[in-house]
């Protein structure tokens, strides 16, 4: 257990200030995120990586803001202490500024969420600062981008090339310039992640498989702990196979149920003998006056 002081915008600054890496796990349902918040993990995102992680769908592109509003106010609940920050899904912001302010402002108020995050350079930075001026913290998120992760060519590192890496570094200033406060890159080199944290003029610059040189990490909580069944990404490093006990947990509860082990006596509630042999007597008198019936 951790100190339980309800984590700012401040504080996170002067997290940055001091040198001290911020800690960023995804997370999706109430039970999980209570046990983030104990542990005193300083952000969560609720991440529209749930339609993969949650709902079973191939790609982040079904969620809809209905999903996003459900489950974040759910981890809302559980983490009532973390940094909280809502994704907003596919077609959400993208048809125009006034849709991606009401929808941002829609994730605000009915989950209680600190900040809402959207993907995209400078093809975004009107809705950027379109809802920065709403009074809504926003986030970028540049690099690999998964609601666009088609047109990039799949989930593979964004920025090798030079004339690629050069974009990314003025999509940053340019998304820092309409008003974000924070940008995730997402599978860029360790390198470029490097030059776009340190030409931050304040925002804070957090990263997903983009090396140790960023204000803080972002890992798929499903990666982190083997619960994803479908892979298990490079970027991503299991601190604990959660995933492993769980199944090995069903197997003990099938093979038990299975033999007659499970319950036993302490798994279930009794009845006194004389309550028992009264309502055997009820049963017995209204059997027999049921059959007198007709």
């Amino acid at each position: 257990m951790t100190d339980q002081t309800r984590m700012t915008l401040a504080r996170l600054h002067a997290k940055v200030d001091s040198g001290t890496p911020i800690t960023w796990l995804t997370c999706y349902d109430y039970p999980t995120a209570v046990m983030q918040d104990a542990a005193g993990v300083d952000m969560i995102l609720v991440g529209d990586s749930l339609g993969m992680t949650m709902l079973g769908f191939e790609s982040t592109l079904p969620v809809t803001m209905d999903d996003m509003v459900r489950h974040t106010a759910a981890v809302r609940r559980g983490a009532p202490n973390a940094w909280l920050i809502g994704d907003m899904p596919y077609m959400s912001y993208q048809p125009s500024v006034e849709t991606a302010i009401r929808n941002a402002g829609r994730l605000m108020a009915e989950t209680g969420c600190d900040a809402v995050k959207l993907e995209g350079g400078r093809e975004m930075a009107d809705r950027v600062e379109g809802i920065a001026k709403a009074g809504i913290p926003v986030m970028g998120h540049l690099g690999l981008t998964p609601q666009s992760a088609g047109a990039l060519g799949g989930f593979k590192v964004q920025g090798r090339a030079a004339a690629q890496a050069k974009r990314i570094l003025e999509d940053a200033r340019i998304l820092e310039d309409a008003g974000a406060f924070s940008i995730i890159l997402e599978l860029v080199p360790d390198r470029l992640a490097r030059l776009v944290t340190e030409r931050s003029r304040g925002a804070i610059i957090m990263g997903l498989g983009s090396g140790p040189d960023v204000h803080g990490q972002l890992l798929i909580y499903h990666d982190a702990f083997g619960l994803y069944p479908r892979f298990r990404p490079r970027m991503a490093r299991v601190f604990a196979d959660a995933g492993a006990v769980i199944r090995e947990g069903l197997a003990a509860y099938v093979a038990a149920v299975t033999d007659r082990t499970f319950p036993q006596p302490e798994n279930w509630f009794g009845m006194e003998d004389g309550e028992y042999d009264e309502l055997v007597g009820l049963l017995g008198e209204a059997a027999g006056r049921g059959e007198g019936r007709g």
